[in-house]
């Protein structure tokens, strides 16, 4: 419905009046994302050479990136890693959701316990599993105490298990969330006409709880994955040198190296990748969920 007053044309429908209070908001975060990828993709096209920064457009940077091996070797261990995160987490996270959502009487409760991570900083949660998985840490003291080992393990820390161990704690909370949002959303009358049509439980779950969260499945997915490629703390803490990623690149190229430049475009092929990465998840998990109904 719309209103002519004074030359005005004025909308009086629901969604023009959330258009119209939503736009100064959007317009703010928009130029927040906007201008830093500008200036990264201007900062691509240019060189630089400790502090003299040429800004002749040049593609040499591109050409260097896709022609290092190290840095074709750090982006595809950074995608394992992440999926490698993504599936454990999602994984664990699934049940415990489906716990809260589904059995668990006080809700409340165990949700505020799934916050409880937060309340302390991200990296003494780092440093927490440093210590647990440490040569002379918790976990090697525990398995010598009970004597089930003779000497410490040393394959605990410093390596991509460490990194994906580490991650999937961290980032747990952000997948239960939107799966348990999803499981709430589940109408009970479905779930009752499955049953009293023959279904078993494990049938009941696999044709009407799972496909109905697949959208949850899918949001803590790309939750998990997406900032998890960029993640340079974890693997510099609990890596070492076999669970560096592209992010820790990056990191160097802006620091030590003082190469802005060559930081601005492996953060621009990072970003690409991952993003064609997540629309192909996104398309094969949505037609697996079709074909599940």
């Amino acid at each position: 419905m719309k209103i002519r007053k004074g030359g005005w044309v004025i909308f009086r429908s629901e969604a023009s009046r959330g258009y119209t209070l939503s736009a100064p908001a959007t317009a703010y975060v928009g130029f927040l994302v906007t201008a830093p990828l500008l200036i990264l993709i201007a900062y691509s096209f240019w060189t630089q050479s400790y502090v003299t920064l040429d800004k002749t457009p040049t593609l040499k940077n591109y050409s260097d990136a896709f022609a290092d091996p190290l840095v074709r070797h750090l982006m595809l261990r950074s995608i394992w890693i992440a999926g490698a995160v993504t599936a454990v987490t999602v994984a664990l996270a699934y049940p415990i959701a489906y716990f809260i959502a589904m059995k668990a009487r006080k809700k409340t409760i165990w949700l505020l316990l799934i916050t409880i991570p937060f309340w302390s900083s991200y990296l003494l949660r780092v440093f927490a599993w440093k210590l647990i998985l440490g040569f002379n840490g918790v976990m090697n003291s525990a398995l010598l105490m009970l004597g089930l080992i003779d000497e410490p393990l040393d394959f605990l820390l410093y390596n991509e298990f460490a990194v994906v161990l580490t991650l999937a704690h961290a980032w747990a909370p952000f997948a239960i969330l939107p799966i348990y949002v999803s499981l709430q959303k589940i109408d009970p009358s479905l779930l009752e006409a499955a049953t009293d049509l023959g279904n078993s439980p494990f049938q009941r779950f696999m044709r009407v709880t799972l496909p109905l969260t697949i959208p949850g499945i899918i949001a803590a997915c790309l939750i998990i994955f997406i900032p998890t490629v960029g993640d340079y703390v974890t693997p510099a803490l609990v890596g070492g040198s076999n669970g560096k990623m592209i992010a820790n690149l990056i990191q160097v190229q802006f620091g030590a190296a003082n190469n802005w430049p060559l930081g601005a475009t492996l953060s621009l092929i990072a970003m690409l990748s991952v993003g064609f990465v997540a629309i192909v998840f996104v398309i094969t998990a949505t037609r697996l969920g079709r074909r599940i109904r």
